[in-house]
């Protein structure tokens, strides 16, 4: 938005009247957009400055609130209070003869229109002492495998703003009271007429608060807060990853003059366990079984997060292979939780006795000479 919102009526630009409809503005635009296109006015700069306007007007009208605030523009002009926009004989100022107001005083005069109006010049940016949310905090958890699993409840250091211990966040000296404003009667904003409007602008003897402390908190100076150091019992949820950042609602600093208080954005660092590694929300272990295990099969104890479970290893089986045990994963958000994979590791003895070696020879002479496991490697 610029001050072509007070030069130019784009009612008349588009060829329409001020109570037309959306449809109506809509169909204008596009008539009068194919007559005055670049590309069928190829070198005419009339009809592509007149293509801008068309442009610029279709842009502000068919916006529902961009309407809306310039029809309040236009009144105002309309009015003759803003006559000899530009005028010579002042500092960009409005005049010919109509009420003179200075460029740099239309952010006071529209600064409390709301809808955006003050921020139509470039005049936005007027800090206000109304209701502010809190600040949102950051901090970093190291967190053991099994906690970041489960879920657990521990305790953080946070550093930042927080509740003035001296006042209790009152900002007033203890003992002091805070008095209701008695300009703004609490409302934190006053009415000021401008001619032929009447506008309200934040309260500047509570700077928008709407209240009025007499002996400010010596700690805090009248804020109600105070940078510090504080622990927080946080709660982190059951499947937390490594690195994700947890948000904690209203953990963060207090909100102004009755706003919400900010949140706590905490950065995740899970340990690695000696046993088990996170795939998804499955949870994977090696599990070793011996040569015999292997192969006459057996019902081996496997470790979980939950206690051991057996698990029946069929005869045969080969290094390798994985079996799923259902339940015993990460909790999901919804629903059940994942599973353990447990993956087989036949184990190969190192140390063998004499009479062991001979069984296995044996083994191998009356089994084995049949069999050739790399047949398939002959080319």
């Amino acid at each position: 938005m610029n001050r072509d919102w007070v030069e130019k009526d784009f009612y008349k630009v588009l060829g329409v009247s001020k109570g037309a409809s959306a449809d109506e503005i809509k169909k204008a635009y596009r008539k009068l957009a194919q007559q005055y296109h670049p590309d069928a006015n190829a070198g005419d700069q009339t009809a592509e400055e007149k293509f801008k306007d068309i442009s610029e007007a279709n842009a502000t009208l068919s916006d529902q609130e961009q309407r809306q605030e310039y029809d309040q523009v236009r009144q105002m002009v309309d009015s003759g209070g803003f006559r000899g926009f530009g005028a010579p004989g002042g500092t960009g100022g409005f005049g010919g003869g109509g009420q003179r107001v200075r460029v740099e005083d239309l952010g006071d005069l529209l600064g409390g229109m709301g809808g955006g109006l003050g921020d139509l010049f470039g005049f936005g940016g007027r800090t206000q002492s109304g209701p502010q949310r809190g600040a949102d905090l950051a901090t970093e958890l190291h967190l053991s495998f099994e906690d970041a699993i489960t879920g657990v409840t521990t305790s953080v250091a946070v550093q930042g703003e927080a509740s003035c211990r001296t006042c209790h966040g009152s900002g007033a000296e203890p003992g002091t009271s805070v008095e209701t404003c008695p300009v703004c009667g609490g409302s934190g904003m006053t009415a000021q007429s401008q001619g032929f409007f009447s506008m309200t602008q934040p309260c500047r003897n509570c700077a928008g608060s709407g209240r009025v402390i007499q002996q400010p908190c010596h700690t805090c100076g009248g804020r109600g807060t105070e940078m510090r150091s504080r622990t927080l019992n946080i709660k982190i949820p059951a499947g937390v990853r490594d690195g994700a950042t947890v948000r904690l609602k209203g953990k963060g600093s207090p909100g102004r003059n009755g706003a919400p208080s900010g949140d706590l954005l905490v950065k995740t660092h899970v340990a690695r366990h000696p046993i088990f590694k996170r795939k998804g929300d499955d949870i994977t272990v090696k599990l070793p079984v011996t040569f015999t295990e292997a192969t006459l099969g057996a019902q081996i104890e496997v470790p979980t997060l939950d206690g051991a479970v057996r698990l029946k290893v069929p005869a045969g089986t080969k290094s390798g292979r994985t079996f799923r045990v259902r339940g015993r994963g990460v909790q999901r958000p919804r629903g059940r939780k994942g599973d353990l994979l447990a993956t087989v590791e036949v184990v190969v003895p190192t140390k063998l006795s004499h009479d062991a070696k001979k069984a296995l020879q044996a083994f191998r002479d009356q089994f084995e000479s049949d069999e050739n496991p790399r047949a398939h490697l002959k080319v």
